[in-house]
């Protein structure tokens, strides 16, 4: 690559950058579902056909900041993971979720773009699907790891009008797992961002004050319902 290749690849990089810090910044004022590319390009200083260049629809520009955000997500939750990795897998797996919280508490506004109300007119192309999976997979890994060790407890069969179900998402999302495993798996994911969502939003506000003991416990009883020792 010549010089000058070189320095438009960086001034590309660095005017990227610059537009989604202040995309994220109309986040925090005035929500997803009025972001304006044209609002963008005046606070930057740029006229709206060279923001184009570099995204070229509102749409565009929400995707990479979706996928920004659980790429964020997901790296907060494995560096966790990582910091305990020798413990057993409850302890993982709580470590995994905390660092969930922990995100979501310091970035509630891009939280919300990818847990919150679905954006008006806006469907997230496949692109967001592998960084929204990071905290899952990871979830799934240390089950997958606790199956293959004394630290998974039998868990009571599927019900006979959920085992065609049970099946087909164990198919999907752990092949290798007893399926009676991925209906309480499902649930813990949901309900783990059910309890992030409900403190970031405020719906704990007068029910749950000292929240940190109660997600701990919370997420804990989430991994014993999916097996974990």
């Amino acid at each position: 690559m010549s010089t000058a290749q070189g320095a438009r690849a960086r001034a590309r990089i660095e005017v990227t950058a610059a537009i989604k810090d202040e995309a994220r910044r109309q986040l925090v004022a005035e929500g997803a579902a009025k972001l304006s590319l044209r609002a963008v390009a005046r606070e930057l200083g740029m006229v709206s056909s060279a923001l184009y260049r570099y995204f070229p629809s509102r749409d565009d520009l929400l995707t990479a900041l979706i996928i920004d955000a659980y790429d964020s997500l997901g790296e907060s939750a494995e560096r966790a993971h990582e910091a305990v990795a020798g413990s057993g897998p409850l302890e993982r797996w709580v470590a995994v979720c905390e660092a969930a919280r922990r995100w979501a508490l310091e970035h509630p506004h891009e939280y919300a773009l990818i847990y919150g109300s679905p954006v008006p007119g806006y469907t997230a192309p496949q692109t967001t699907v592998p960084p929204a999976a990071r905290v899952g997979l990871l979830l799934i890994g240390i089950v997958r790891d606790a199956h293959r060790s004394p630290g998974l407890q039998e868990l009571p069969p599927v019900p006979e009008d959920l085992r065609t179900e049970s099946s087909r998402i164990a198919a999907d999302l752990a092949p290798d797992l007893p399926p009676e495993v991925a209906p309480p798996l499902v649930a813990a994911w949901s309900q783990l961002f059910g309890l992030v969502g409900f403190e970031v939003f405020g719906q704990f506000t007068r029910v749950v004050e000292d929240r940190e003991p109660f997600f701990r416990h919370a997420v804990r009883q989430l991994g014993r319902g999916v097996g974990l020792r």
